[in-house]
Protein backbone atom coordinates (compact mmCIF):
# COMPACT_ATOMS: atom_id res chain seq x y z
CA UNK A 1 0.00 0.00 0.00
CA UNK A 2 1.32 3.41 -0.70
CA UNK A 3 1.18 6.67 1.32
CA UNK A 4 -2.17 7.95 -0.86
CA UNK A 5 -3.72 5.13 -0.21
CA UNK A 6 -2.90 4.99 3.56
CA UNK A 7 -3.77 8.87 3.43
CA UNK A 8 -7.00 7.97 2.36
CA UNK A 9 -8.07 4.93 4.30
CA UNK A 10 -7.13 7.36 7.15
CA UNK A 11 -9.13 10.04 6.34
CA UNK A 12 -12.71 7.06 5.65
CA UNK A 13 -11.48 6.15 9.24
CA UNK A 14 -11.50 9.10 10.73
CA UNK A 15 -14.55 10.23 9.23
CA UNK A 16 -16.51 6.97 10.22
CA UNK A 17 -15.43 7.91 13.62
CA UNK A 18 -16.95 11.08 13.53
CA UNK A 19 -20.54 9.86 12.19
CA UNK A 20 -19.94 7.08 14.69
CA UNK A 21 -19.50 9.11 17.61
CA UNK A 22 -22.19 11.35 16.52
CA UNK A 23 -24.76 8.64 16.57
CA UNK A 24 -23.32 7.31 19.95
CA UNK A 25 -23.75 11.14 21.61
CA UNK A 26 -27.08 11.16 20.34
CA UNK A 27 -28.03 8.11 22.05
CA UNK A 28 -26.49 8.88 25.28
CA UNK A 29 -28.58 11.92 25.36
CA UNK A 30 -31.73 10.62 24.78
CA UNK A 31 -31.27 7.53 27.11
CA UNK A 32 -32.36 9.07 30.09
CA UNK A 33 -35.42 10.17 28.75
CA UNK A 34 -36.06 6.65 27.05
CA UNK A 35 -35.50 4.99 30.51
CA UNK A 36 -37.74 7.32 32.66
CA UNK A 37 -40.51 7.40 29.92
CA UNK A 38 -40.17 4.09 30.14
CA UNK A 39 -40.57 3.87 33.96
CA UNK A 40 -43.52 6.10 34.26
CA UNK A 41 -45.99 4.55 31.29
CA UNK A 42 -45.67 1.05 32.61
CA UNK A 43 -48.65 1.08 34.89
CA UNK A 44 -50.36 2.56 31.77
CA UNK A 45 -49.81 0.27 28.72
CA UNK A 46 -51.26 -2.76 28.23
CA UNK A 47 -48.96 -5.79 28.04
CA UNK A 48 -48.86 -6.09 24.53
CA UNK A 49 -47.67 -2.52 24.39
CA UNK A 50 -44.81 -2.76 26.93
CA UNK A 51 -43.36 -6.16 25.21
CA UNK A 52 -43.33 -3.97 21.69
CA UNK A 53 -40.84 -1.09 23.60
CA UNK A 54 -39.19 -3.80 25.71
CA UNK A 55 -38.58 -5.54 22.46
CA UNK A 56 -37.76 -1.92 20.85
CA UNK A 57 -35.47 -0.76 23.69
CA UNK A 58 -33.44 -4.15 23.65
CA UNK A 59 -32.78 -3.51 20.03
CA UNK A 60 -31.66 -0.17 20.72
CA UNK A 61 -29.17 -1.27 23.05
CA UNK A 62 -27.91 -3.68 20.74
CA UNK A 63 -27.28 -1.20 18.18
CA UNK A 64 -25.82 1.08 20.84
CA UNK A 65 -23.40 -2.04 21.80
CA UNK A 66 -22.38 -2.70 18.27
CA UNK A 67 -21.67 1.55 17.71
CA UNK A 68 -19.52 1.34 20.83
CA UNK A 69 -17.65 -2.23 19.17
CA UNK A 70 -17.49 0.09 15.79
CA UNK A 71 -15.71 3.00 17.33
CA UNK A 72 -13.39 0.64 19.52
CA UNK A 73 -12.42 -0.78 16.12
CA UNK A 74 -11.93 2.22 14.23
CA UNK A 75 -9.82 3.52 16.66
CA UNK A 76 -7.54 0.10 16.95
CA UNK A 77 -7.27 0.74 13.02
CA UNK A 78 -6.18 4.20 13.54
CA UNK A 79 -3.94 3.29 16.22
CA UNK A 80 -2.25 0.64 13.99
CA UNK A 81 -1.81 3.19 11.01
CA UNK A 82 0.18 5.63 14.01
CA UNK A 83 2.57 2.56 15.07
CA UNK A 84 3.20 1.56 11.18
CA UNK A 85 1.29 -2.05 11.16
CA UNK A 86 -2.03 -0.85 9.90
CA UNK A 87 -2.67 -3.62 6.66
CA UNK A 88 -1.18 -6.23 8.06
CA UNK A 89 -2.76 -9.52 9.08
CA UNK A 90 -2.58 -10.04 13.06
CA UNK A 91 -2.70 -13.87 12.27
CA UNK A 92 -0.26 -14.36 9.61
CA UNK A 93 1.84 -11.04 9.34
CA UNK A 94 1.02 -10.73 5.91
CA UNK A 95 -0.11 -7.74 4.23
CA UNK A 96 -4.05 -7.58 4.08
CA UNK A 97 -4.72 -7.12 0.56
CA UNK A 98 -5.80 -2.90 -0.37
CA UNK A 99 -8.86 -4.25 -2.30
CA UNK A 100 -10.42 -5.34 1.41
CA UNK A 101 -8.98 -2.45 3.31
CA UNK A 102 -10.97 0.19 1.34
CA UNK A 103 -13.92 -2.14 1.32
CA UNK A 104 -13.87 -2.28 5.68
CA UNK A 105 -10.62 -0.39 6.80
CA UNK A 106 -11.30 -1.89 10.16
CA UNK A 107 -9.77 -5.27 8.41
CA UNK A 108 -7.33 -6.92 11.19
CA UNK A 109 -7.38 -10.34 8.99
CA UNK A 110 -6.64 -11.31 5.54
CA UNK A 111 -9.94 -13.72 4.60
CA UNK A 112 -8.29 -16.78 4.72
CA UNK A 113 -7.79 -16.12 8.43
CA UNK A 114 -11.01 -14.56 9.49
CA UNK A 115 -13.25 -17.43 8.35
CA UNK A 116 -11.00 -20.24 10.00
Amino acid sequence: MNNEELNQLKEQLLADKKRVKQLLDSYEADEPFIASQEINTYDQQHHGDFGTELDDRQKDIALHEHMEEEFREIERALSKIDEGTYGICERTGKPIPIERLKAMPTARYIIDEETS
